[in-house]
């Protein structure tokens, strides 16, 4: 529930759930926009978009479009959101506590193949932000490849092309692990050290990883 609350998207806006399915989070940013503006709930998979739906339905969502659009395809959409949330698909080692088959289905190829779908996601939400705009970054993992790398990958993409991109640090009461600044040899930028890191001992949660950004208003 803390991608949405630090998304805090508002009545009347234009936001935009790039990995909607299957719906948690969604039906919590209408209920913050008080089913007024429009969210756009999108998902790949054609099945986890049956449960996305069934949800926004039982919730009483009436302000929420279901699309079904690949990262990628969403650079050539002519749309400019208020906010955008990336809660991307990744390899769930925050959730192993509940979910010991995770452990069987890692291998450090599957996080390099996930990071670089992440990376993409964050370059297609960045063209479709408002000058202005909150893009919520969130996985339920905790490697640092697919947390503060893709932060960091992700500055030094818009540094490249001369846009800017803040990010934002996120004050909330929890208990706070500290963000990975080095991993195998790698060292991240500085900025991510304002990125919300949980560990699941701290707060007796499942792990998480969250990081909000502000998009220049010279983007």
């Amino acid at each position: 529930m803390i991608p949405p609350l630090v998304l805090d998207p508002k009545p009347g806006e234009l936001v935009l759930d790039i990995a909607a399915a299957p719906g948690s989070k969604t039906t919590q940013i209408a209920m913050y926009m008080q089913n007024s503006g429009l969210l756009v709930a999108n998902d790949v998979e054609a099945p986890r978009l049956a449960a996305l739906g069934i949800n926004l339905q039982r919730c009483g969502v009436a302000n929420a479009i279901i699309t079904k659009m690949k990262g990628r395809s969403w650079e050539h959409v002519p749309l400019q959101f208020d906010r955008i949330l990336v809660d991307a698909p990744c390899s769930g080692t925050g959730t192993i506590r509940k979910s010991l088959k995770t452990i069987g289905m890692w291998n450090p190829k599957m996080v390099q193949r996930l990071a670089g779908t992440q990376r993409n996601l964050l370059k297609a939400a960045f063209g479709l932000l408002k000058p202005g705009g909150t893009l919520v970054y969130s996985t339920c993992s905790l490697e640092p490849e697919e947390n503060e790398g893709v932060i960091s990958a992700f500055l030094e993409y818009t540094q490249q092309h001369a846009l800017p991109m803040e990010v934002q640090n996120i004050d909330l009461p929890l208990k706070r692990g500290r963000p990975v600044e080095e991993f195998e040899g790698q060292r991240y930028r500085s900025e991510v050290r304002h990125c919300l890191r949980l560990w699941p001992q701290d707060n007796d949660t499942e792990g998480f990883f969250v990081a909000k950004l502000i998009k220049g208003e010279g983007a």
